[in-house]
């Protein structure tokens, strides 16, 4: 499975974005995915995760009522919606797949695969 993250840019803060994972392989409906964020200096963290179906979602703290994950397997593809972006989402963000479909993760060490990584730059 080859993951392509797509989506990131620049903009200001309150504004939004809408990234996406595109993923290459049939067998994508059938995992889990997350997505990761890495700032400068920081170790990667943990943002958001959606079960195979869609069935399950889970947020972190630091985004939860501002940023949503859904996905379309129609399409292969895993969305996260950003709303009311602040400076401090600034981050290179990643997606991710395990192959476990219920797994519902915040741990990177549970991801079997990831894409590239998109940068988001919110200005103040």
């Amino acid at each position: 499975v080859q993951l392509q993250a797509s989506g990131g840019g620049l903009v200001q803060a309150g504004g939004s974005l809408r990234l996406s994972c595109v993923a290459s392989g049939r067998t994508f409906s059938t995992y889990a995915v997350g997505w990761f964020r890495q700032a400068p200096g920081k170790e990667r963290e943990f943002v958001a995760a959606i079960r195979w179906n869609g069935g399950s979602i889970y947020h972190a703290d630091s985004v939860k009522g501002r940023f949503t994950i859904s996905r379309d397997n129609a399409k292969n593809t895993v969305y996260l919606q950003m709303n009311r972006l602040k400076p401090e989402d600034t981050a290179v963000y990643y997606c991710a797949a395990n192959t476990q479909r219920s797994l519902v993760s915040r741990w990177l060490s549970d991801y079997d695969y990831w894409g590239q990584g998109t940068l988001v730059t919110v200005s103040s």
